[in-house]
């Protein structure tokens, strides 16, 4: 487990919503889905209300430095189940790969990208707050730009300043990175493309000491309008 996911939660009740996709570009059809991971009734497109309003603050600014350019969401709100499926999914793709490595091994290779998941709610994985989204961007002709590596690669590429500052890759995450903290979003340390607002992660990045969003079920969202 990371530090950050021992840290108290205050859940708020705040109700998961739909990323309107009038303002936000969605990745279909979603990787995961087509894995065949059990989302259910449940929309790897939904976030907190408020995670959603900072999104679209965080596109409204990224129109002022690159005019035409958009956020695309990768992934969003993510239940326990399909976390598990992603984690048994990734490791038997490295067991297949790399048959002689030991299986500690891989699983710490596993644990690089995917949160451990748990069904303790005081420790869930980010992404099952809906407080947790993975984002790239798309330029003006709608083509997306080069960030280095795929979103969930397994490799040192996944890390924020693995490129130089100035090169090219480099220069498009600080971007992505710029965006998304000036409407208050916090970037994983290890992930590039991995941002949230308000749960455990972000309170610890943030020195706030308590997280408002902890795990939510889908039978419980609400798909209040934005």
């Amino acid at each position: 487990m990371k530090p950050y996911r021992y840290l108290p939660i205050q859940e708020c009740g705040e109700p998961l919503v739909p990323i309107p996709a009038e303002r936000l570009a969605l990745i279909h059809p979603h990787p995961y889905v087509i894995l065949g991971a059990p989302y259910g009734a449940a929309s790897p497109f939904w976030l907190r209300r408020r995670v959603v309003e900072k999104l679209l603050q965080a596109q409204d600014y990224l129109q002022t430095l690159q005019p035409g350019w958009r956020l695309q969401i990768y992934d969003g709100y993510r239940p326990n189940r399909v976390q598990a499926f992603m984690v048994d999914y990734t490791y038997a793709q490295l067991a297949r790969q790399y048959p002689d490595q030991p299986a500690a091994k891989l699983w710490a290779q596993v644990y690089q990208v995917w949160a451990v998941p748990s069904e303790d709610p005081l420790t869930p994985p980010p992404h099952s707050t809906g407080a947790a989204v993975d984002v790239t961007l798309l330029d003006g002709q709608g083509q997306p730009v080069a960030m280095g590596s795929p979103i969930d690669e397994l490799s040192p590429r996944s890390h924020p300043d693995y490129y130089p500052p100035d090169s090219l890759y480099g220069r498009h995450r600080r971007l992505l990175q710029q965006v998304m903290m000036q409407a208050g979003f916090v970037r994983h340390p290890e992930e590039w493309w991995h941002f949230s607002w308000g749960d455990q992660l972000w309170a610890w990045l943030s020195s706030v000491g308590m997280a408002c969003y902890g795990r939510v079920d889908e039978e419980i969202a609400s798909w209040n309008t934005i």
